[in-house]
């Protein structure tokens, strides 16, 4: 039986198609591992209404380069953030002061769509199966073997997979990670966030981003940070003539439905959303608000800190594994090292000490997102100044430079960590 293990190719099941499962299968395909993915949209996306900007920091860029034909193509279609900066707005004077500055930053602003392409085309066509919907999954008697039940969509067929290992990439709202966990319940942050992109290569709303440009003179460069009183915003350009832009706004938990954390909006919302905008923020950044179309609002959750993240042949990666907020940057970053990280662990040990490359894997993974989890939610309390243990609530107009130097990015807990199973060319 060892010999037979040994003589074929061992596979996993991915369950996820977003840039988690992906990565997965970048990760996994170069360790020497038949990947299947498995995602109920009918097609890759072309377009991106729930998923923005995000922003990538060095070792996932180092990392996504190892996975492309062109490691220069990242590059080319993201723009640089070489500059952390928070500031602060007074709403009623529409001014702005800077409250700290971080220009040593190196991260890269991307576009969810571009990326995501970047990481599918790199990719054999038939690696995701588009259009399956996961449905249960089974593991063998003697451990060795998971068996996925999911349904075909186009032809509501439901078919079996079996692998050697099961990936949950499913997400924050994971069903994987609730058959191991079913009384684990995400925590609501306190807040929502309203997210939109501007798209300004139409010269349509040029007017609108010059007087933008104007109150962010740094855009292109900058990772801007905007905190006004129990509130705040991030803005930054992304490639291709486009505005991100994101507002947090305190409020009791909304009512979901169905199995999202993005709410569905009305016209009557937006126009509040609007009116709000040119009470609190500078004229450029209401405006921009105002013209972009299709905002969505997020609710904001994270969860405590799992202490375990596999058992047996099933491991959870990405948002399943560490549900976040997104103050810290980390949900693509941590989905993107965790994928690598397996790949390297599974490369080690090989299939048939399966057990061992998790728990190495989850040796290495669960103390950095654990502390980077509970980071991002203390960095969203300081800055919708709620109450943080130990501290006064925070308030941008009094803030002393101790209290600004404790939003900057570079104080994430593992910032700049490398983990040791990456050689030193990684």
């Amino acid at each position: 039986m060892k010999g037979w293990q040994n003589s074929r190719k061992p596979k996993a099941v991915v369950v996820g198609g977003s840039i988690a499962g992906i990565s997965c299968a970048h990760a996994l395909i170069e360790a020497g591992w038949d990947v299947v993915v498995l995602e109920k949209s009918c097609a890759p996306p072309s377009g991106s209404p729930t998923g923005a900007g995000l922003g990538l920091d060095p070792l996932a860029q180092k990392i996504i380069q190892t996975w492309l034909r062109n490691p220069q193509l990242l590059h080319n279609s993201t723009l640089p953030l070489t500059i952390d900066q928070n500031q602060a707005t007074d709403g009623e004077k529409k001014i702005s002061w800077t409250l700290t500055r971080d220009e040593n930053f190196n991260f890269r602003a991307a576009y969810w769509t571009d990326l995501y392409s970047l990481l599918h085309n790199a990719l054999q066509s038939d690696t995701v199966l588009w259009g399956h919907y996961f449905l249960s999954f089974c593991i063998s008697d003697d451990k060795t073997s998971v068996t996925v039940k999911c349904k075909v969509l186009e032809t509501g067929d439901t078919i079996d997979i079996v692998g050697d290992l099961l990936i949950a990439a499913d997400g924050c709202l994971s069903s994987i990670r609730k058959s191991f966990l079913p009384d684990l319940k995400l925590r609501y942050s306190g807040y929502t966030a309203w997210r939109g992109v501007l798209d300004f290569s139409n010269n349509k709303h040029a007017e609108a981003v010059l007087d933008l440009k104007k109150a962010y003179p740094d855009l292109g460069k900058c990772l801007y940070f905007d905190l006004s009183s129990r509130t705040h915003s991030v803005i930054y350009e992304l490639l291709n003539q486009r505005i991100n832009w994101i507002w947090y706004i305190n409020q009791p938990e909304p009512e979901l439905k169905g199995n999202s954390v993005t709410m569905k909006v009305n016209s009557d919302m937006i126009e509040q959303l609007h009116e709000a905008a040119e009470k609190v923020w500078v004229p450029g950044l209401a405006t921009i608000i105002k013209e972009t179309k299709e905002p969505f609002l997020n609710v904001m959750y994270d969860c405590e800190p799992l202490k375990q993240i596999f058992w047996d042949n099933v491991v959870l990666i990405g948002d399943a594994a560490h549900p976040t907020t997104p103050h810290g940057l980390r949900s693509t970053n941590m989905s993107v090292l965790d994928a690598a990280v397996l790949g390297k662990c599974l490369q080690k040990w090989g299939v048939e000490n399966l057990n061992l490359a998790l728990e190495d894997y989850q040796s290495i993974r669960l103390p950095v997102t654990s502390k980077q989890v509970l980071h991002s939610r203390r960095m969203g309390c300081i800055k919708q100044g709620l109450n943080v243990a130990g501290r006064r609530p925070f308030d941008p107009r009094m803030a002393t430079p101790q209290e600004c130097d404790d939003l900057q990015q570079k104080n994430m807990p593992f910032f700049t960590d490398v983990p040791s199973i990456f050689d030193v060319t990684t």
